[in-house]
């Protein structure tokens, strides 16, 4: 593939995770931060392939490279939700974790000996943090290296072995970004305070795809948005329901797709509120404004996993926010940046139902106070996780490290 000419700095984005076609369901925080880094940077992104997805292309403006570790129909170790989560449903995807890191390295160091790029932007410090700090050491040349972490690589892998490597990777970096405040602490807690360490969080462009509708939300129309696994705390959200003494017409949309999805349709079965539960399967990002747009209600019920892993941030708070529908979620640490009780949203304690259905029902007979926590909540992510000001941050970051080390 002809590269582009562009006199510009050089920046590899390394990531598990990758849009793996136009439109795809899957998150895309990486890759909206990546083509929004194109007008200053000539952006390569190293994600790993699966099947269906090319091994090179050009997605708005982003060269993306795809490493294979396995013929393409076992190529499942990174598209299943999150690598952590999938090793823990399916453990005998471990067994590909070796060639998928030796893949991803020969990879690395094959692009950044060919391209000379001035930062590398490693998206979770494991694998990516470990694999970027491993091929500069093979690459020639000192390129500068940011880690983010996201949720899972801080919370989740806590063996002895992990935990190492996940130091290293830490120490090796010339600076590491966290999404949350809750992260940053849990970071410092678990391997001590340094200067390199700050918070930048993913975005939502708020100006023009997340933004209100011009008719009012539907009435007592209840939404959750995100991937059905344990983490996300639906289960807690359908016993809310059911303890809930609501109108006739109340309806909850569920729209996401995930490894839960059977065993929540059970619950709703048991609990004796299938009929006021919508299952819509998994929605492109770009399709999410209607939803936000028709529900009075966005429901963030998110909890602590039996095994520690829990939301790094909350997205889909933000992207709901934009959108001028209400929020209501869980209080947890990482969650707090976006909602402040009774400002932004309401909070409730995490995995209380009952709590949960009290909240819910404050709202849904409080029309004034589900319009004053919109419209402040709107003002705020505004401010704070609109695209261009992340972008910003994060180009400015990379433009005061990429001087030669």
């Amino acid at each position: 593939m002809q590269q582009d000419s562009k006199p510009q700095a050089r920046l590899l984005v390394m990531a598990s995770t990758y849009p793996r076609w136009p439109n795809d369901t899957l998150p895309p925080f990486v890759h909206e931060l990546a083509r929004r880094l194109t007008a200053e940077y000539q952006v390569h992104v190293l994600a790993p392939h699966t099947a269906g997805a090319k091994t090179e292309e050009q997605l708005d403006g982003v060269t993306v490279y795809r490493f294979r570790y396995l013929p393409a129909r076992f190529e499942t170790l990174a598209y299943a939700g999150g690598m952590l989560p999938g090793v823990r449903r399916r453990p005998w995807r471990l067994l590909a974790l070796p060639l998928f890191i030796f893949a991803e390295l020969f990879a690395a160091v094959r692009l950044l000996r060919r391209y000379h790029y001035q930062v590398v932007h490693a998206h979770w410090l494991l694998p990516q943090g470990l694999v970027a700090v491993l091929a500069r050491s093979l690459c020639g040349y000192q390129p500068r290296i940011v880690c983010t972490a996201h949720g899972a690589d801080v919370y989740g892998l806590n063996g002895s072995l992990a935990q190492g490597l996940k130091r290293y990777a830490l120490r090796q970096s010339d600076c590491i970004t966290v999404v949350s405040r809750a992260m940053l602490e849990t970071l410092i807690n678990l391997f001590g305070s340094d200067a390199r360490y700050r918070v930048l969080p993913m975005g939502v462009d708020t100006r023009e795809r997340f933004t209100p509708g011009h008719t009012p939300p539907l009435p007592n129309n209840l939404l959750f948005v995100g991937r059905l696994e344990d983490k996300k705390g639906v289960h807690v959200l359908l016993q809310a329901l059911a303890l809930l003494p609501i109108p006739a017409d109340t309806i909850l949309r569920i729209v996401g797709g995930g490894p839960e999805e059977l065993r929540l349709r059970t619950l709703a079965q048991t609990l004796g509120i299938a009929a006021r539960v919508e299952f819509v399967g998994p929605v492109p990002n770009r399709d999410l404004t209607p939803w936000y747009r028709r529900s009075s209600i966005l429901v963030f019920p998110s909890v602590i996993t039996s095994y520690g892993d829990r939301e790094g941030f909350g997205l889909v708070p933000v992207e709901a926010l934009a959108c001028g529908c209400a929020v209501i979620a869980s209080d947890l640490p990482a969650v707090r940046d976006v909602i402040r009780d009774g400002e932004t949203g309401l909070t409730v304690p995490s995995g209380d139902a009952h709590a949960l259905a009290a909240g819910l029902a404050r709202l849904m007979r409080d029309n004034t106070l589900c319009r004053k926590l919109a419209l402040g909540g709107r003002e705020y992510v505004q401010e704070h996780f609109d695209w261009e000001y992340i972008a910003g941050e994060y180009s400015c970051l990379f433009r005061g490290l990429s001087a030669p080390k």
